[in-house]
């Protein structure tokens, strides 16, 4: 059994502490936010993650997981220091690293034994290097101690399994010994363990965030062609998907990225690239296209209705992207705030973010459930890609609306089928233009004997 303390009890910080206890290691994790942590000892999680729950307050109930605001607490005899603190997008695009500083200060301040801090937090190039130098010049006295970046790869909504299930575990350090120590922790994982030196690591985990944002627009910017042409979009990525070089993954046309991460990785890696002299044209035209999706579902409900104003429009899902109740960055953001300027009234329904939600857009009427939301809408505006929104009685959700429009911004809902229970039905680059809707299904056939 390792000790081990988490700085930051957010969403990697509370997954990485639960997850460490869970496979047999004693684990106190600290925030400053007094709240939050009493909250966490009553057994009430800050955010909505599957499975976070029964997870953390069973480790807890094993007293394998503690929960303390107390720096001198929670270093006591560990052997690892994780830092997972938020770094927020500063004015400019850049990584706000003020709270990882803050976690580097206190860490040197009351360590009182060698012990290796390791960057789990989304960090620039170079941050391994800034995170050392501060702790040896806030030291109250010499203690030894290394640093290692272990970027966490983490998909809200599925965090617990991309924990304990990584496709790899990537470490940078300029000590052997002390990654290898790193490694050791994450051998009960069974997954390749990439050892390479700080800033490469670092690097790894934004060049990694970036490349599937850049996936993301490349299909969304196919699904406009696809519209024009009249082919569907969701077609033309299962085809694609099947060359493993391209992979299926990350090729669902919509409305775009979302979240704590793409967005705010993207913009920090375009600021690192540009002060570097150098010109990231692939990285700005993927935010420039992401940016579009919300422009392109609002416009698209205007033309559908004719226009928006004293229309009710209902958003079927506010999350930045289901199994979550996160809400930043989410296109309904974006979207709301546009349909309500345009004259519109807005409603709006999500199974766990609507708290979050009620707080960011206090003119958005939340609705009970999806039929409570469909009562007298002009036209519903699917969001969020929630499994439970796939199998709604739709002749009900039909039969509620003032005029049946459906703009499915998740492509969840089969067109053909849509418009033959009366639906106005406009997905994302599903086969449709001024001819008509071509519908097409892929045969995969086996290879012959």
């Amino acid at each position: 059994m390792k000790k081990i303390s988490v700085i930051g009890v957010g969403y990697v910080g509370l997954v990485t502490a639960a997850c460490f206890s869970d496979l047999g290691n004693h684990v106190t994790a600290l925030d400053v936010n007094e709240e939050r942590v009493a909250g966490l000892k009553r057994g009430e999680m800050p955010i909505y993650e599957p499975g976070l729950e029964e997870l953390v307050n069973r480790n807890v109930q094993a007293g394998r997981l503690h929960f303390t605001t107390s720096y001198p607490e929670a270093l006591k005899e560990s052997e690892f220091i994780f830092i997972c603190v938020g770094t927020p997008s500063g004015g400019d695009g850049e990584a706000d690293l003020k709270y990882v500083e803050s976690a580097a200060r206190s860490i040197a301040e009351h360590m009182q034994a060698p012990a290796v801090v390791v960057n789990k937090s989304t960090v620039p190039v170079g941050t391994g290097d800034f995170v050392a130098d501060i702790i040896r010049k806030a030291q109250p006295k010499p203690v030894d101690f290394w640093v290692v970046s272990c970027p966490e790869f983490l998909r809200e909504g599925a965090a617990i399994t991309d924990f304990m299930n990584p496709h790899r575990t990537v470490l940078g350090s300029l000590h052997r010994e002390a990654a290898d120590k790193v490694a050791q922790l994450h051998l009960p994982l069974r997954a390749p363990i990439v050892i390479t030196d700080l800033r490469t690591a670092e690097m790894i985990k934004y060049a990694s965030n970036a490349f599937l944002a850049t996936k993301i627009s490349f299909i969304n910017e196919i699904a406009d062609v696809c519209e024009s042409l009249g082919a569907d979009v969701k077609e033309v990525a299962a085809g694609m998907g099947f060359d493993t070089r391209i992979g299926k993954q990350f090729l669902e046309a919509g409305l775009g990225y979302g979240g704590s991460c793409f967005p705010k990785d993207v913009k920090a890696l375009a600021y690192m690239a540009e002060e570097m002299g150098h010109e990231p044209r692939i990285l700005n035209s993927v935010m420039e296209v992401n940016g579009r999706r919300r422009e392109l579902a609002v416009r698209r409900l205007e033309q559908a209705l004719g226009g928006l104003q004293g229309r009710r429009i209902g958003l079927l899902g506010l999350a930045f992207k289901a199994n979550t109740d996160d809400m930043r960055e989410a296109p309904s953001i974006d979207i709301a705030e546009a349909l309500l300027a345009a004259g519109a009234q807005v409603r709006a329904f999500d199974p766990v973010a609507m708290p979050a939600a009620a707080e960011l857009l206090p003119k958005v009427e939340m609705a009970q459930d999806a039929y409570d939301l469909a009562e007298g809408c002009d036209a519903i505006l699917v969001v969020t890609e929630w499994n439970e929104f796939k199998n709604l009685d739709m002749g009900r959700v039909r039969e509620s609306m003032k005029t049946p429009v459906i703009v499915d911004g998740r492509n969840l809902y089969q067109p053909q089928v849509m418009r033959n229970m009366g639906f106005d039905y406009y997905g994302i680059g599903r086969g449709y233009n001024e001819n008509g809707i071509i519908e097409t299904e892929i045969e995969v056939r086996p290879h012959a004997a």
